[in-house]
């Protein structure tokens, strides 16, 4: 997706930009996917049944602040 970014736009730098988004992304939503329902299970809730929200939530969270953030610190700097 980094690739077809850069060159859609024609900026290279956006491809970068994105597909470091997007590894931190996965990252975080695997991470988060794991530890989750394990918590739930601790705290003895159905981790079947309330995981979802709280894994979409984590996901969309580190999405944003993520992209905008590498964003901002990869173009601030030029």
């Amino acid at each position: 997706m980094g690739v077809i970014a850069g060159t859609w736009f024609q900026l290279p730098d956006l491809g970068l930009v994105i597909a470091l988004a997007m590894v931190t992304v996965l990252a975080a939503a695997a991470l988060g996917g794991i530890l989750i329902p394990l918590i739930l299970i601790r705290l003895g809730a159905d981790p079947a049944v309330s995981s979802g929200p709280f894994v979409t939530t984590v996901t969309d969270v580190v999405g944003f602040f993520s992209f905008l953030g590498i964003a901002s610190l990869w173009f601030g700097l030029r």
